[in-house]
Protein backbone atom coordinates (compact mmCIF):
# COMPACT_ATOMS: atom_id res chain seq x y z
CA UNK A 1 0.00 0.00 0.00
CA UNK A 2 1.28 3.49 -1.42
CA UNK A 3 0.30 7.04 -0.44
CA UNK A 4 0.39 9.98 -2.27
CA UNK A 5 -0.88 13.39 -1.85
CA UNK A 6 -3.03 12.86 -5.06
CA UNK A 7 -3.90 9.95 -7.44
CA UNK A 8 -4.69 10.92 -10.73
CA UNK A 9 -6.71 8.24 -12.72
CA UNK A 10 -6.95 8.00 -16.45
CA UNK A 11 -3.92 9.62 -18.74
CA UNK A 12 -5.60 11.39 -21.51
CA UNK A 13 -5.33 15.23 -21.98
CA UNK A 14 -7.01 15.78 -18.74
CA UNK A 15 -4.71 13.56 -16.49
CA UNK A 16 -1.32 14.16 -17.94
CA UNK A 17 -2.10 18.06 -17.62
CA UNK A 18 -2.94 17.23 -14.23
CA UNK A 19 0.03 15.32 -13.53
CA UNK A 20 1.93 18.23 -15.00
CA UNK A 21 0.01 20.77 -12.44
CA UNK A 22 1.00 18.25 -9.47
CA UNK A 23 4.86 18.05 -10.65
CA UNK A 24 4.91 21.87 -10.45
CA UNK A 25 3.63 22.30 -7.04
CA UNK A 26 5.90 19.39 -6.02
CA UNK A 27 3.44 17.14 -4.17
CA UNK A 28 3.49 13.28 -4.49
CA UNK A 29 1.02 12.36 -7.25
CA UNK A 30 0.38 8.91 -9.18
CA UNK A 31 -1.32 8.96 -12.51
CA UNK A 32 -3.03 5.69 -13.18
CA UNK A 33 -4.06 4.29 -16.82
CA UNK A 34 -5.65 1.29 -17.52
CA UNK A 35 -4.27 1.10 -20.97
CA UNK A 36 -1.08 0.20 -22.47
CA UNK A 37 -0.65 3.65 -23.86
CA UNK A 38 -1.29 7.94 -22.92
CA UNK A 39 -3.69 9.83 -24.26
CA UNK A 40 -7.19 8.37 -24.46
CA UNK A 41 -9.25 9.52 -26.74
CA UNK A 42 -5.67 11.71 -28.31
CA UNK A 43 -4.64 8.40 -30.25
CA UNK A 44 -1.93 8.52 -32.95
CA UNK A 45 -1.58 5.26 -34.49
CA UNK A 46 1.54 4.88 -36.92
CA UNK A 47 1.69 1.39 -36.86
CA UNK A 48 -1.18 0.78 -39.04
CA UNK A 49 -0.40 2.79 -42.20
CA UNK A 50 3.86 2.27 -42.12
CA UNK A 51 5.03 6.00 -41.98
CA UNK A 52 2.03 7.51 -41.95
CA UNK A 53 0.08 8.88 -38.80
CA UNK A 54 -3.04 8.42 -38.33
CA UNK A 55 -5.32 10.12 -35.25
CA UNK A 56 -7.51 7.35 -34.58
CA UNK A 57 -9.68 10.20 -32.19
CA UNK A 58 -9.63 14.06 -31.79
CA UNK A 59 -7.74 15.21 -34.82
CA UNK A 60 -8.38 18.91 -35.05
CA UNK A 61 -7.02 22.10 -32.59
CA UNK A 62 -10.21 23.58 -32.54
CA UNK A 63 -10.70 26.97 -31.49
CA UNK A 64 -6.97 27.05 -32.74
CA UNK A 65 -6.08 30.39 -31.66
CA UNK A 66 -6.96 30.06 -28.23
CA UNK A 67 -5.85 26.43 -27.88
CA UNK A 68 -2.94 25.71 -25.42
CA UNK A 69 -1.92 23.25 -27.62
CA UNK A 70 -1.54 25.13 -30.20
CA UNK A 71 1.33 26.83 -28.41
CA UNK A 72 2.92 24.12 -27.34
CA UNK A 73 2.75 22.95 -31.05
CA UNK A 74 4.55 26.60 -31.59
CA UNK A 75 6.99 25.31 -28.90
CA UNK A 76 7.53 21.81 -29.60
CA UNK A 77 8.17 22.92 -33.47
CA UNK A 78 5.48 20.65 -34.18
CA UNK A 79 3.58 21.10 -37.67
CA UNK A 80 0.33 21.57 -38.16
CA UNK A 81 -1.79 23.29 -41.30
CA UNK A 82 -4.08 26.46 -40.78
CA UNK A 83 -7.47 25.87 -41.84
CA UNK A 84 -10.32 28.11 -41.34
CA UNK A 85 -13.01 25.76 -41.80
CA UNK A 86 -14.05 21.85 -42.33
CA UNK A 87 -16.71 23.04 -45.25
CA UNK A 88 -16.66 20.45 -47.88
CA UNK A 89 -15.61 21.74 -50.83
CA UNK A 90 -17.18 18.49 -52.67
CA UNK A 91 -20.75 17.05 -52.44
CA UNK A 92 -21.13 14.10 -54.26
CA UNK A 93 -24.89 12.85 -54.46
CA UNK A 94 -25.66 8.95 -55.76
CA UNK A 95 -22.30 9.39 -57.04
CA UNK A 96 -22.34 12.80 -59.39
CA UNK A 97 -20.25 15.79 -57.95
CA UNK A 98 -22.87 18.53 -57.22
CA UNK A 99 -21.89 21.73 -59.07
CA UNK A 100 -20.58 24.84 -57.23
CA UNK A 101 -24.20 26.29 -56.13
CA UNK A 102 -25.78 23.24 -55.11
CA UNK A 103 -22.34 22.24 -53.06
CA UNK A 104 -23.15 26.37 -51.88
CA UNK A 105 -26.73 25.57 -50.68
CA UNK A 106 -26.56 22.17 -48.71
CA UNK A 107 -23.61 24.17 -46.73
CA UNK A 108 -26.10 26.90 -46.46
CA UNK A 109 -28.69 24.70 -45.36
CA UNK A 110 -26.15 22.53 -42.69
CA UNK A 111 -24.86 25.85 -41.54
CA UNK A 112 -28.97 27.17 -40.82
CA UNK A 113 -29.66 23.93 -38.75
CA UNK A 114 -26.38 24.79 -36.39
CA UNK A 115 -27.59 28.54 -36.66
CA UNK A 116 -31.16 27.63 -35.49
CA UNK A 117 -30.01 25.55 -32.78
CA UNK A 118 -27.45 28.39 -31.49
CA UNK A 119 -29.93 30.66 -31.70
CA UNK A 120 -32.54 28.78 -29.33
CA UNK A 121 -29.58 27.92 -26.87
CA UNK A 122 -28.59 31.93 -26.75
CA UNK A 123 -32.62 32.78 -26.09
CA UNK A 124 -31.81 30.35 -22.66
CA UNK A 125 -33.82 27.20 -24.41
CA UNK A 126 -32.98 23.86 -23.39
CA UNK A 127 -34.82 21.96 -25.82
CA UNK A 128 -33.82 18.92 -27.98
CA UNK A 129 -32.17 20.58 -31.53
CA UNK A 130 -34.02 18.80 -33.80
CA UNK A 131 -37.15 20.57 -32.54
CA UNK A 132 -36.16 23.89 -33.91
CA UNK A 133 -34.46 23.16 -37.22
CA UNK A 134 -36.09 22.84 -40.51
CA UNK A 135 -36.22 18.94 -40.98
CA UNK A 136 -38.01 18.87 -44.39
CA UNK A 137 -35.93 20.36 -46.87
CA UNK A 138 -33.85 18.08 -49.04
CA UNK A 139 -30.55 19.14 -47.14
CA UNK A 140 -31.67 17.83 -43.63
CA UNK A 141 -30.15 14.20 -43.66
CA UNK A 142 -26.84 16.31 -44.18
CA UNK A 143 -27.54 18.50 -41.30
CA UNK A 144 -28.79 16.03 -39.42
CA UNK A 145 -25.18 13.93 -40.27
CA UNK A 146 -23.15 17.05 -39.22
CA UNK A 147 -25.09 17.83 -36.24
CA UNK A 148 -24.60 14.70 -34.74
CA UNK A 149 -20.91 14.16 -35.65
CA UNK A 150 -19.81 16.97 -34.25
CA UNK A 151 -21.99 16.41 -30.90
CA UNK A 152 -21.95 12.50 -31.09
CA UNK A 153 -25.43 12.66 -30.33
CA UNK A 154 -28.15 12.38 -32.86
CA UNK A 155 -30.25 16.23 -33.02
CA UNK A 156 -33.04 14.99 -31.23
CA UNK A 157 -30.91 14.57 -28.17
CA UNK A 158 -28.61 17.43 -28.36
CA UNK A 159 -29.37 20.44 -25.65
CA UNK A 160 -29.70 23.27 -27.75
CA UNK A 161 -28.81 25.40 -24.37
CA UNK A 162 -25.54 22.92 -24.01
CA UNK A 163 -24.79 23.69 -27.85
CA UNK A 164 -25.12 27.53 -27.47
CA UNK A 165 -22.53 27.31 -24.79
CA UNK A 166 -19.86 25.76 -26.84
CA UNK A 167 -17.32 28.60 -28.05
CA UNK A 168 -15.76 28.32 -31.24
CA UNK A 169 -13.30 30.29 -33.54
CA UNK A 170 -13.87 28.24 -36.57
CA UNK A 171 -10.34 27.39 -36.66
CA UNK A 172 -9.68 23.94 -37.10
CA UNK A 173 -5.83 23.17 -37.21
CA UNK A 174 -5.18 19.33 -38.11
CA UNK A 175 -1.65 18.65 -36.75
CA UNK A 176 0.27 16.94 -39.65
CA UNK A 177 2.55 14.65 -37.37
CA UNK A 178 -1.39 13.99 -35.18
CA UNK A 179 -2.48 14.99 -32.42
CA UNK A 180 -2.75 12.43 -29.90
CA UNK A 181 1.13 12.22 -30.60
CA UNK A 182 1.30 16.54 -29.71
CA UNK A 183 -0.92 15.27 -26.53
CA UNK A 184 1.60 12.75 -25.80
CA UNK A 185 4.47 14.78 -26.39
CA UNK A 186 3.06 17.52 -23.88
CA UNK A 187 2.58 14.98 -20.93
CA UNK A 188 6.04 13.38 -22.33
CA UNK A 189 7.53 14.39 -18.37
CA UNK A 190 4.65 13.47 -16.26
CA UNK A 191 5.45 9.42 -14.75
CA UNK A 192 2.13 7.26 -15.53
CA UNK A 193 2.03 3.73 -14.64
CA UNK A 194 0.75 1.89 -17.22
CA UNK A 195 -1.78 -1.05 -17.41
CA UNK A 196 -3.25 -0.13 -13.77
CA UNK A 197 -7.30 -0.48 -14.00
CA UNK A 198 -9.16 0.83 -11.27
CA UNK A 199 -11.90 -1.27 -10.22
CA UNK A 200 -13.25 0.88 -6.56
CA UNK A 201 -12.38 4.21 -4.38
CA UNK A 202 -13.47 3.78 -1.47
CA UNK A 203 -14.09 7.35 0.37
CA UNK A 204 -15.03 6.19 3.42
CA UNK A 205 -11.91 6.65 4.65
CA UNK A 206 -9.20 9.13 5.08
CA UNK A 207 -7.14 8.73 2.93
CA UNK A 208 -8.93 7.90 0.10
CA UNK A 209 -8.29 4.07 -0.58
CA UNK A 210 -7.97 3.44 -4.61
CA UNK A 211 -8.23 -0.34 -5.09
CA UNK A 212 -6.71 -1.26 -8.69
CA UNK A 213 -5.50 -4.65 -10.71
CA UNK A 214 -2.41 -4.45 -8.87
CA UNK A 215 -3.31 -4.11 -5.37
CA UNK A 216 -4.47 -0.72 -3.06
CA UNK A 217 -3.15 2.86 -3.22
CA UNK A 218 -3.96 5.71 -0.54
CA UNK A 219 -4.14 9.36 -1.12
CA UNK A 220 -5.71 12.47 0.38
CA UNK A 221 -7.09 13.55 -2.99
CA UNK A 222 -8.53 12.01 -6.09
CA UNK A 223 -8.39 13.28 -9.44
CA UNK A 224 -11.16 10.91 -11.80
CA UNK A 225 -10.62 11.48 -15.73
CA UNK A 226 -12.65 8.81 -17.17
CA UNK A 227 -15.31 9.53 -19.83
CA UNK A 228 -19.38 9.97 -18.21
CA UNK A 229 -19.77 6.88 -19.84
CA UNK A 230 -17.24 5.00 -17.89
CA UNK A 231 -18.39 6.97 -14.85
CA UNK A 232 -22.27 5.99 -15.59
CA UNK A 233 -21.12 1.68 -16.10
CA UNK A 234 -20.40 0.53 -12.95
CA UNK A 235 -17.15 -0.43 -13.72
CA UNK A 236 -15.44 1.83 -11.10
CA UNK A 237 -16.53 0.78 -7.65
CA UNK A 238 -17.80 3.86 -5.33
CA UNK A 239 -17.76 3.48 -1.63
CA UNK A 240 -19.78 5.35 -0.68
CA UNK A 241 -22.04 5.37 -3.66
CA UNK A 242 -21.56 8.97 -5.94
CA UNK A 243 -23.84 11.15 -5.04
CA UNK A 244 -27.46 11.07 -7.23
CA UNK A 245 -26.56 14.21 -8.38
CA UNK A 246 -23.26 13.20 -10.26
CA UNK A 247 -24.59 10.05 -11.52
CA UNK A 248 -27.42 11.65 -13.25
CA UNK A 249 -25.40 13.64 -14.66
CA UNK A 250 -23.23 11.35 -16.03
CA UNK A 251 -25.77 9.78 -17.64
CA UNK A 252 -27.37 13.01 -19.07
CA UNK A 253 -24.47 13.77 -20.44
CA UNK A 254 -23.22 10.80 -22.19
CA UNK A 255 -20.11 10.04 -24.38
CA UNK A 256 -22.13 9.72 -27.92
CA UNK A 257 -20.76 7.94 -31.10
CA UNK A 258 -18.64 9.05 -33.48
CA UNK A 259 -16.18 6.43 -35.22
CA UNK A 260 -13.49 7.00 -38.33
CA UNK A 261 -13.01 4.32 -41.04
CA UNK A 262 -9.53 5.26 -43.14
CA UNK A 263 -8.08 3.63 -46.34
CA UNK A 264 -4.29 2.89 -47.20
CA UNK A 265 -4.72 3.53 -50.98
CA UNK A 266 -1.64 3.30 -53.70
CA UNK A 267 -1.21 6.48 -54.21
CA UNK A 268 -3.06 10.05 -53.29
CA UNK A 269 -6.03 10.62 -55.57
CA UNK A 270 -5.45 12.86 -58.92
CA UNK A 271 -7.09 16.36 -59.55
CA UNK A 272 -7.99 16.29 -55.45
CA UNK A 273 -5.76 18.80 -53.26
CA UNK A 274 -4.00 18.21 -50.44
CA UNK A 275 -6.66 17.56 -47.18
CA UNK A 276 -9.96 17.76 -49.42
CA UNK A 277 -13.03 17.38 -47.43
CA UNK A 278 -16.32 16.24 -49.49
CA UNK A 279 -19.52 14.70 -48.71
CA UNK A 280 -21.90 12.33 -50.25
CA UNK A 281 -25.37 11.71 -49.77
CA UNK A 282 -28.34 10.19 -51.64
CA UNK A 283 -31.13 12.64 -51.99
CA UNK A 284 -33.77 9.57 -53.32
CA UNK A 285 -32.39 7.39 -50.06
CA UNK A 286 -32.94 8.53 -46.99
CA UNK A 287 -32.19 5.42 -45.29
CA UNK A 288 -28.57 5.53 -46.66
CA UNK A 289 -26.58 7.60 -44.24
CA UNK A 290 -24.18 10.54 -45.25
CA UNK A 291 -20.61 9.90 -44.67
CA UNK A 292 -18.10 12.47 -45.56
CA UNK A 293 -14.31 12.09 -46.54
CA UNK A 294 -11.45 13.71 -45.96
CA UNK A 295 -9.05 13.14 -49.13
CA UNK A 296 -5.37 13.08 -49.72
CA UNK A 297 -4.77 13.82 -46.24
CA UNK A 298 -2.13 15.50 -45.76
CA UNK A 299 -1.10 14.73 -48.84
CA UNK A 300 -0.42 11.55 -48.33
CA UNK A 301 -2.22 8.14 -50.14
CA UNK A 302 -4.98 8.11 -47.38
CA UNK A 303 -8.57 8.74 -47.20
CA UNK A 304 -10.41 8.87 -44.11
CA UNK A 305 -14.25 8.82 -43.26
CA UNK A 306 -16.40 9.66 -40.32
CA UNK A 307 -19.61 7.87 -39.23
CA UNK A 308 -21.38 9.00 -36.52
CA UNK A 309 -25.06 8.36 -34.37
CA UNK A 310 -26.87 5.17 -34.86
CA UNK A 311 -25.36 3.75 -38.55
CA UNK A 312 -21.90 4.26 -36.90
CA UNK A 313 -23.37 2.22 -33.43
CA UNK A 314 -24.87 -0.32 -35.82
CA UNK A 315 -21.69 -0.38 -38.18
CA UNK A 316 -19.09 -0.49 -35.13
CA UNK A 317 -21.38 -3.61 -33.55
CA UNK A 318 -21.05 -5.78 -36.49
CA UNK A 319 -17.31 -5.34 -36.82
CA UNK A 320 -14.67 -3.48 -38.44
CA UNK A 321 -15.42 -5.64 -42.48
CA UNK A 322 -18.91 -4.08 -41.80
CA UNK A 323 -17.55 -0.13 -41.32
CA UNK A 324 -14.61 -0.86 -44.19
CA UNK A 325 -18.04 -2.28 -46.25
CA UNK A 326 -19.88 1.12 -46.05
CA UNK A 327 -17.24 3.54 -46.30
CA UNK A 328 -15.99 1.56 -49.31
CA UNK A 329 -19.31 1.55 -51.00
CA UNK A 330 -19.18 5.78 -50.48
CA UNK A 331 -15.78 6.01 -51.91
CA UNK A 332 -17.03 3.75 -54.84
CA UNK A 333 -19.71 5.73 -55.77
CA UNK A 334 -17.30 9.02 -55.83
CA UNK A 335 -14.39 7.50 -57.90
CA UNK A 336 -16.34 4.48 -59.25
CA UNK A 337 -15.75 0.79 -58.30
CA UNK A 338 -11.95 0.84 -59.61
CA UNK A 339 -11.02 2.55 -56.18
CA UNK A 340 -11.22 -1.08 -54.37
CA UNK A 341 -8.06 -2.14 -56.36
CA UNK A 342 -6.17 0.59 -55.37
CA UNK A 343 -7.06 0.24 -51.48
CA UNK A 344 -3.48 -1.02 -49.93
CA UNK A 345 -5.11 -1.17 -46.08
CA UNK A 346 -8.02 -0.20 -44.20
CA UNK A 347 -8.88 0.05 -40.59
CA UNK A 348 -11.55 1.38 -38.48
CA UNK A 349 -12.27 2.87 -34.91
CA UNK A 350 -13.91 1.24 -32.16
CA UNK A 351 -14.18 3.87 -29.28
CA UNK A 352 -17.74 2.70 -28.54
CA UNK A 353 -17.20 -0.71 -27.41
CA UNK A 354 -13.49 0.24 -26.01
CA UNK A 355 -14.27 -0.78 -22.43
CA UNK A 356 -11.86 2.05 -20.80
CA UNK A 357 -13.58 4.88 -23.13
CA UNK A 358 -17.23 3.52 -24.10
CA UNK A 359 -17.92 6.69 -26.75
CA UNK A 360 -16.76 9.02 -28.06
CA UNK A 361 -17.13 13.08 -26.96
CA UNK A 362 -20.21 14.22 -24.22
CA UNK A 363 -23.06 15.90 -24.98
CA UNK A 364 -25.47 17.18 -22.72
CA UNK A 365 -29.60 15.94 -23.36
CA UNK A 366 -32.33 18.18 -24.08
CA UNK A 367 -33.32 19.56 -20.76
CA UNK A 368 -29.95 18.85 -18.85
CA UNK A 369 -27.51 21.51 -20.06
CA UNK A 370 -26.79 22.08 -16.11
CA UNK A 371 -24.91 18.74 -16.20
CA UNK A 372 -21.73 19.48 -17.23
CA UNK A 373 -21.57 22.30 -13.81
CA UNK A 374 -22.60 19.19 -11.71
CA UNK A 375 -20.07 17.66 -12.55
CA UNK A 376 -17.30 19.93 -12.28
CA UNK A 377 -18.49 20.27 -8.19
CA UNK A 378 -15.97 18.31 -5.69
CA UNK A 379 -17.12 14.91 -4.71
CA UNK A 380 -17.32 15.19 -0.71
CA UNK A 381 -14.33 12.63 0.50
CA UNK A 382 -11.40 14.39 -1.97
CA UNK A 383 -13.29 13.22 -5.23
CA UNK A 384 -12.49 15.80 -8.71
CA UNK A 385 -13.84 14.80 -11.93
CA UNK A 386 -11.92 16.32 -14.80
CA UNK A 387 -11.97 15.60 -18.52
CA UNK A 388 -13.61 17.42 -21.74
CA UNK A 389 -17.30 16.59 -20.51
CA UNK A 390 -16.67 19.21 -17.33
CA UNK A 391 -15.33 21.91 -20.01
CA UNK A 392 -17.64 24.85 -19.50
CA UNK A 393 -17.00 26.42 -23.03
CA UNK A 394 -14.71 23.72 -24.58
CA UNK A 395 -16.32 20.19 -24.07
CA UNK A 396 -16.00 17.41 -26.60
CA UNK A 397 -12.47 18.84 -26.81
CA UNK A 398 -8.86 18.17 -26.08
CA UNK A 399 -8.04 21.29 -24.52
CA UNK A 400 -11.07 21.53 -22.87
CA UNK A 401 -9.75 17.99 -21.22
CA UNK A 402 -6.69 20.04 -20.43
CA UNK A 403 -7.76 22.87 -18.67
CA UNK A 404 -10.33 20.75 -16.51
CA UNK A 405 -7.33 18.45 -15.28
CA UNK A 406 -4.95 21.55 -14.26
CA UNK A 407 -8.42 23.27 -12.70
CA UNK A 408 -9.37 19.95 -10.99
CA UNK A 409 -5.20 19.77 -9.64
CA UNK A 410 -5.16 23.01 -8.62
CA UNK A 411 -8.46 22.31 -6.46
CA UNK A 412 -7.18 19.50 -5.10
CA UNK A 413 -4.17 21.21 -3.97
CA UNK A 414 -6.28 23.67 -2.56
CA UNK A 415 -8.07 21.14 -0.80
CA UNK A 416 -4.91 19.71 1.03
CA UNK A 417 -3.74 23.07 1.89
Amino acid sequence: MSDYDVIVIGAGAAGLAAGEALAQAGVSFAVLEAKDRVGGRAWTDERIFPGIPFDRGCHWMHSASHNPFREIADRLGVDYRRLGTRRSSGLYLAGEKADAATTRTAWDAVEAAFAAADGAGEAGRDVDAQSVCDTAGPWWPLARHWMTLLSALPPEEISTLDLAAYADTGENWPVVSGYGALIASAGAQVPVHLGVEVRAIDRSTSPIRVETSRGTLRARSVILTVSTNVLASGAIRFVPALPDAVTDAAANCPTGVAEKVAFLLDAPIPDFADTSYIDTLDLDDRTRAPINFVVNHFAQPVIVGQLCGETARKLEADGEPAMVDFGLAALKDVFGSAIATRIRRATATHWTSDPHIRGAYSCARPGHAGARATLRVPIDGGVFLAGEAVSEHAFSTAHGARRSGIDAARAALAQSG
